[in-house]
Order: structure tokens, then sequence, then C-alpha cells
């Protein structure tokens, strides 16, 4: 049923608290290694973040979000209610203490030690996706360049630049810069106003929601169980391992436990020693039907808004809204995107909107996740990746599992200390 790689040292049974990509890929790497594994949700799989997401796997892009551009950005994006970035003018010490401490690290120093925390991850990100793949997760990944397109050529200068730190960094990345009609050519359904895109190759895209399912479904087919509608009370201590205490539901044991929870991760690491602050930036997104087919992702960087063909439609994605992860959906940060995306593209019927979605990204205030052994021995974390957990979940859940089995911390992960 597993890989079994190598002898298998480590906990028996593991409890996974979070059925979104990073808790899902985390057991199925358990399993890889021999361990059995039980995975709870109190909704259900990908009611988080990991559903209505753009859902590619750009390791390309992944960076840090805390950026002297993002500093100057959003400064300017308070005053505009259309803005793609949202913060409420309200009394929150814990969000704008989190917003101070996320300033402070706005800077080009601090980007580039970062950076350099993400490039080897970056790298092995994609490898994960196929080792997935061919140990049975049927849903599949498309590969295709992300087209980054701008209604102003001189609106590509930041990416560009952004492009040029990326490489000096030490990762590799393919790109091309292509006029107007070149990229119309490419992506019929992008507005003559577009000027230029920039081409980034090597990337890939996947429907998030159906690839989860399907990550459920390989676990479960290897013998995991998964426990939907299992809301957590408490983590107590039992012998040589832990019980979970469910609402509602019997208690479930393991030698160890993952906490996979997304933007909720505070509630339960804390008493853990986990300190990073750590807040939810919701995404938006809904699809809508287009008279083209769309070949593959397109990205405006200046409207902050990412378009991916699922199917016959196309997933329109957008805003950094930070308010609480429970918060209802804002109606009119939908209308924002779409008034942003009208002038964008053509053969879209943008009143015909389908799956309006709202989920928070786990936003830590270093742009760093939070993945590795808490104070309490034999608990984990997985979480804290902000918009990229699609990207590095499962990289994440495969260096985790041989933490946990092996106990030691591959290099990589060191960067992503809970404990920092």
């Amino acid at each position: 049923m597993t890989g079994n790689i190598g002898k298998h040292t480590g906990p028996d049974r593991v409890v996974v608290i979070g059925a979104g990509m990073v808790g899902l890929s985390t057991a199925w790497y358990l399993q890889e290694r021999g361990v059995e594994t039980v995975v709870l949700d109190r909704s259900g799989v990908a009611a988080g973040s990991s559903w209505g997401n753009a859902g590619w796997i750009s390791p390309g892009l992944s960076i840090p979000l805390a950026e002297p551009g993002i500093l100057r950005y959003g400064i300017k994006a308070l005053l505009d209610k259309d803005s793609p970035l949202y913060v409420p003018f309200k009394f929150d010490p814990k969000l704008w203490r989190f917003m101070l401490g996320f300033a402070r690290r706005c800077t080009a120093r601090t980007w580039r030690r970062t950076m350099a925390s993400y490039v080897p991850v970056n790298r092995m990100a994609i490898d994960a996706y196929d080792e997935l793949a061919a140990g049975g997760v049927q849903s599949p990944t498309h590969e295709a360049p992300i087209m980054a397109a701008f209604r102003k050529a001189v609106d590509s200068r930041a990416l560009v630049k952004e492009i040029e730190q990326i490489r000096e960094a030490g990762l590799d990345l393919e790109t091309e810069s292509i006029d107007g009609a070149a990229l119309r050519t490419a992506v019929p359904i992008v507005a003559p106003e577009v000027e230029m895109a920039v081409k980034i190759s090597g990337q890939r895209y996947i429907n998030p929601g159906e690839y989860a399912d399907s990550l459920a479904s390989a676990v479960q087919d290897r013998g995991g169980q998964l426990n939907t509608g299992a809301a957590v009370r408490t983590i107590r201590h039992a012998g040589d391992g832990f019980v979970v205490e469910l609402f509602g539901g019997e208690p479930v044991s393991g030698d160890a436990v993952v906490l996979a929870t997304g933007a909720w991760l505070p509630e339960l690491a804390r008493q853990y020693g986990v300190k990073v602050p750590m807040v939810a930036g919701r995404g938006y997104s809904f699809s809508v039907p287009v008279a083209q087919t769309v070949p593959g992702p397109v990205y405006f960087p200046h409207e902050r808004m990412a378009c991916t063909p699922l199917g016959d439609r196309l997933r329109v994605a957008g805003t950094m809204e930070f308010r609480d992860v429970d918060a209802p959906l804002d109606l009119g940060r939908v209308e924002s995107i779409v008034r942003a995306g009208r002038p964008l593209l053509t053969g879209v019927d943008w009143d015909d909107r389908h799956d309006v979605w709202v989920g928070g990204r786990p936003v830590t205030v270093d742009s760093l996740p939070l993945v590795g052994a808490t104070r309490t021995p034999g608990i984990y974390t997985a979480g804290g990746h902000g918009m990229w957990g699609i990207s590095l979940g499962p990289l994440t859940g495969k260096l985790l599992a041989e933490q946990i089995v092996t106990g030691v911390t591959p290099d990589p992960l060191r960067p992503f200390d809970p404990l920092r």
C-alpha cells in the first residue's frame, strides 16, 4: 500500500489535523514511510484556502510577500476602495501590530535573506507533484507558461526587476517579453488595450479542489482514515502519545500530531510555543464562461488578478483582504475584481458568475511558513504558506514526513522552524 522508503523508525500512527493541500500531502508522504495516518477536518476536504485559489504550481513566483514594492503599493491602496489590497479601518490591535511588523520587513535586505530560504524548496516543488502522480494521485497537473500581462508596457518594469532579483537569488527562471499581438495570438481573449506580457515558462496549474479530492482519495486508498466534521476541542498526552478530543465525536489517538489548519493554525499551535504572528490574507474568486479556449494562466500584476482555465470556464481570483478569517464574504470585493477585469479580457460573460468564494490564506509576519517540530515533542505544525500553499504544499508534506520519521530536520526546512 505504501512506498516504505527505508526503514521505518518513527511513530506508527500520526493524526493530521487539516484536510487541505498541506495536511493531505503530509499524510500521503507519511504513508510512503510506512506510517498509519488519520486526517481530521472540521468541515471537509479543501474547505479552507485550498479550494478556490488560482491553482498555480508556480515555484518561479513563490517569493516573500514582504518587499519594498508592496509597502509603497499598500500605502496607496488604503485610499482606494477598489484596491486589491484591503485593510479595514477599525480598532484591531492584533492586526495593526502584525501590519507594523510586516512593514518593518519590507526592505531589500530582508527580502534577499528571506528569498534565500525559498530557493531550495522552490527548486524541488514540482518534483513532489510528479511523485504524487506516480504514486496514484489521479487529478492531473497541466504544464503551461504564466502570461503576466500589462495594459501599459511601462507597468512591467517592477516585474522585470523582480525577476532579475529572483535570478540573483539563485533560482532559474525562463522568461520572455512579448508584445500585445503575440500575446493575443497565444491567448485570444486578452483585450486589444493590453500592450505586452512577460511569458514565464516552466510552471504548472491544477484544478485545486479537484486535486485535493483526488489526493484525499489516494490517502484513503492506501489505508488512511479521513474524518470530516471533526472539530478539535483539545489535544492531551496519553501514555507515550496523544489523544485528540473532538466536539461531539469519538477521540482519536496517535503517536504524533500534525497541525495543518491553515489560517486557523494559531488557535491550536500557540500553546505549543508557536508565537510567530500570523493573520488571514483573504482571497476571492469566481468562475465565468469564456467565448474562446484559454490555454493557460493569465496574470495581471498591476491589478493583482489571476485567471486560470478550469474546464470551459475561467476562474478569476484576486484581492488580499486582511480581515477575520471567518468574516462573511464581501460582495463588494467581488465587484472590484469584475471592474478591474472588464477592460482586460474580451469574450467573458462577467455577469454569469459561479462558485463565488472567499478563503483565508495564512500569512506570517516574516513571509516564511511554519513547518516543523513545536516545543512539545510529537506535535508538529505545517502551515503559514501565504499564497504559496499550492506550490509548496506537497513538498512541505514530504520534508515534514521525513523529519517526523527520522527525527532529523531536513536542511530546506530549517528556515521554517515554527519556534523561530
